[in-house]
């Protein structure tokens, strides 16, 4: 299957070209260099651990990058009108953003139906930015989820195709959640994959709630949710 990944240049992204690219799939990454930044600090020493580990469980202590496992193209900004025009000339039968800034216009129509984007949350509840830390900031570990939707022209709106529980090993500390969402995500696009090479089309549902709106988590309120992310592991 033809795949278009729109998606930006970090290790589990890597992982994610890497995983595609060995199901035997033809993979062009769109690779967006400039994203959105905050007006705030949001740095936490938990995500330097975060990716030392992702470089030890996926790529032996290495860096990995998309560009190795993908033919890449990048740009400043994934709306631009030359990302549209590399999208429309690879033809792809599924294209799939992971973590770029929202998808306006041209983009959007020229995706189509199987336009689809990975939400780190359930859109039903957690709308918009860094959503499983501010479901383990409200407690709400239940939201644990990560959601596979069509893109529409409003943010985390779209059609459900299919959400999954975030499930990460017991013991594990925020620094493994993304290694276990990234994983779940894979899953989630496998099932797409499958959907569309045995029925030519994606089975979807309509939201039936519009969840809040979140933006960046501040560096201050990322301390705390280490903490409670602990405690509730712990528990399990």
């Amino acid at each position: 299957m033809r795949i278009v990944l729109l998606t930006t240049e970090t290790l589990h992204h890597a992982y994610f070209a890497r995983q595609l690219a060995a199901g035997a799939h033809e993979v062009l990454a769109l690779i967006e260099t400039e994203g959105v930044l905050p007006p705030y600090d949001t740095a936490h020493p938990f995500e330097a651990a975060r990716d030392e580990h992702e470089r030890a469980h996926w790529f032996a202590g290495r860096q990995g990058k998309v560009t190795e496992f993908a033919e890449s193209r990048h740009f400043a900004d994934i709306n631009a009108p030359e990302a549209v025009a590399a999208l429309r000339g690879f033809a792809p039968s599924l294209t799939v953003c992971f973590g770029t800034r929202r998808l306006t216009g041209e983009l959007i129509a020229r995706g189509g139906e199987r336009l689809v984007n990975l939400h780190g949350g359930d859109p039903e509840r957690y709308r918009g930015l860094d959503t499983h830390l501010w479901a383990i900031w409200h407690r709400d570990f239940s939201a644990l989820q990560t959601c596979l939707h069509r893109v529409d022209d409003q943010l985390d709106t779209g059609e459900i195709i299919e959400c999954l529980p975030v499930e990460p090993a017991p013991g594990s500390g925020l620094h493994q959640l993304r290694q276990a969402n990234t994983e779940t995500c894979l899953r989630l696009v496998e099932g797409a994959i499958a959907q569309i090479e045995g029925h030519g089309a994606l089975k979807t549902r309509k939201q039936t709630g519009q969840g809040r709106y979140y933006s960046f988590m501040p560096s201050a309120l990322k301390e705390i949710c280490v903490k409670r992310f602990a405690h509730h592991m712990k528990g399990r």
